[in-house]
């Protein structure tokens, strides 16, 4: 038997789906043959199918929704991935800082996955969502600490969204580790600090960003179609105790 991930005429809206692992889960939709929508809050130039929208705010995620469904007459996935902070020490990051951390991270999901909820439960074949979290939100964050609690809302959001939205929709989240981006060198420095941070990885190395998406692409497919309400690690293995790494 051969099993194959074909999203042929799928429609699949992810959000920051333009650089970093956003642009690596595009990717690999379109390579599984379903049709791309990005969103961002800027034009990019050159991409296909793309809206701009600030998916912190409510009525322009209800015009996104609408215009995909306007063009396509239909979404059948959505990968909530535009997220991410700045680092900052939690005693004297500012409210304001926190409110901004919280809200992109945790509740622009929510937002996004309402409006995607009220057009999937309307379709005959329902829909699938697929949440991008992070390996923060199940270990300790110094300098993102509410980073890692807002990706620690968005793993429990998934799963009690698996259980309202059933049988319809299916809700699942992906608990990301390190990846190999464009950013990569500006969040843990030169070539040489990769490599030695690369090493403690179980796999020995930094994601690709297509990696993530293959995950995403499994979990949006009929492969998964018994997959709800579930937090999978892409992290190549996690992080081994830190006494293996002592002499």
């Amino acid at each position: 038997m051969t099993l194959a991930l074909d999203l042929s005429g799928r429609v699949v809206l992810v959000t920051g789906g333009t650089r970093g692992i956003g642009l690596g889960i595009s990717e690999a939709f379109r390579a599984a043959g379903a049709h791309v929508v990005t969103c961002a809050r800027s034009e990019v130039e050159g991409a296909a199918d793309h809206h701009v929208c600030d998916v912190r705010d409510p009525a322009q995620v209800e015009d996104l929704v609408a215009a995909v469904v306007a063009r396509h007459g239909r979404l059948d996935v959505v990968v909530n991935n535009a997220g991410g902070a700045p680092s900052a020490v939690a005693a004297t990051a500012s409210p304001r800082f926190h409110e901004r951390v919280v809200g992109l991270n945790l509740l622009s999901p929510l937002l996004v996955s309402q409006a995607a909820n009220a057009v999937m439960q309307q379709q005959a074949t329902g829909g699938a969502i697929v949440n991008i979290s992070s390996v923060a939100a199940h270990r300790a964050a110094p300098t993102v600490a509410a980073y890692g609690a807002a990706k620690a809302g968005l793993d429990a959001l998934t799963r009690s969204l698996a259980v309202e939205w059933a049988p319809k929709v299916r809700v699942n989240a992906i608990d990301v580790g390190l990846c190999r981006t464009e950013q990569t060198g500006d969040h843990y420095g030169d070539d040489a600090r990769v490599a030695a941070i690369a090493d403690t990885i179980p796999l020995g190395r930094m994601a690709d960003p297509v990696e993530v998406g293959h995950v995403a692409v499994f979990l949006a497919s009929d492969l998964a179609s018994y997959v709800s309400g579930a937090r999978v690690a892409c992290d190549g293995g996690g992080e081994p105790p830190v006494f293996l790494h002592t002499d």
